[in-house]
This record gives structure tokens, C-alpha cells and sequence, in this order.
């Protein structure tokens, strides 16, 4: 006897009677998006400096006018620092490499934590992973295509310090909730 199998299973009666849209709001959680975060690397100090002064005199001009609306000055000041934060914005993105990073599906992160476990002594030293974990997670996790190998060489090449950071974006996307959970 033959059986076949389908794609989608029906829905619980129960949770059909309690909610009409089951079927349109399952759908719409098949269709989510992973997560994604974006690590930027700028080499330029200035640029950078110059950057992160302007958003925070931007948001602390924007913030200031939107509590006092009728402040003609404020507005003014609002203007200057919205151009400035344009201006500065512009140069940041032109000297900066941003990498992007996705969540994996929870198997293939539980596959590649599996395939990257730690070896014996590895563990007994309190290692949670194989020395190729964090580039194998890297290149796993790239939108933008890097692979293990360029991965390993920039992790090898670059101080603790950028190695760390770059891989806490890999990893750090791969535990990001976009879920609350309490009373509705």
C-alpha cells in the first residue's frame, strides 16, 4: 500500500474554530524572512568619528525640536544637523565594508555545530566548538557569498579584537528573536 504524503497538513479543527485566518496566518509564518545583521567595517577614524558625531548631534537636535515644535531656532539647528549627519552618512558608507550575515534554519545550525563539534581535548579544555567553527559559520552565514577559506584567511589575518567581532556577527544573527511572548 502506497501512501502520499502532502506538503501542508491540515490545520487543527480546534485552532480553525479559535482562529478563521489559521491557514493565511501560518502561511505568512512560512513565509518570514531569517534574520539579518550587517557587521561595518571602516578603517578611517575620522570618517567614522565624523559619523558617529553627527547621528548623535542629529538625534539630539531632532530630539530636542520634537519637544519644542515651535522653537524656530531648534528647527534651524535640526536642519544644519540633518545635512551634516547627510554629509557624514555619505563619507561613512563609501569608506566602510559592510558584510551581511543571515540566520541559518535552526537544522542547519544544529548540523553545522554537529559537524564542527569539539574533539575530545577540545572539550576538556571547555571548547564549545572545533577550531573550524567560527569560519565555517561565517561562510555559512554570508549573504554575500564569502567562503570558509576567505573567511579562515581574514580571521587569521586580522587582530582578536576584528576576528571576534566579525564572528559575533555570524554568530550573535544566528540568536536573534523577533518574537515576544506574554498576554495579548
Amino acid at each position: 500500500m502506497t501512501t502520499t504524503k502532502t506538503s501542508k497538513p491540515a490545520p487543527p479543527e480546534a485552532a480553525v474554530q479559535a482562529d478563521a485566518h489559521w491557514a493565511a496566518k501560518m502561511e505568512r509564518l512560512r513565509q518570514r524572512a531569517l534574520a539579518e545583521t550587517t557587521f561595518v567595517i571602516c578603517d578611517d577614524q575620522e570618517v567614522r568619528s565624523r559619523y558617529q558625531r553627527a547621528r548623535r548631534n542629529h538625534d539630539l537636535a531632532q530630539d530636542y525640536l520634537n519637544a519644542h515644535p515651535d522653537d524656530e531656532e531648534a528647527r534651524q539647528q535640526a536642519g544644519t544637523a540633518a545635512a551634516e549627519y547627510v554629509q557624514a552618512k555619505t563619507a561613512y558608507d563609501e569608506a566602510s565594508i559592510p558584510l551581511r550575515f543571515r540566520a541559518l534554519p535552526r537544522l542547519a545550525f544544529e548540523g553545522l555545530l554537529k559537524t564542527h563539534a569539539p574533539s575530545e581535548k577540545e572539550a576538556e579544555e571547555g571548547r564549545q566548538w572545533a577550531d573550524s567553527f567560527p569560519a565555517a559559520l561565517i561562510a555559512a552565514a554570508s549573504v554575500d557569498g564569502m567562503t570558509e577559506d576567505e573567511a579562515r584567511d581574514l580571521l587569521d589575518a586580522w587582530s582578536l579584537a576584528e576576528a571576534n567581532a566579525m564572528f559575533n556577527a555570524a554568530y550573535s544573527v544566528q540568536d536573534t528573536t523577533r518574537a515576544d511572548v506574554g498576554k495579548g
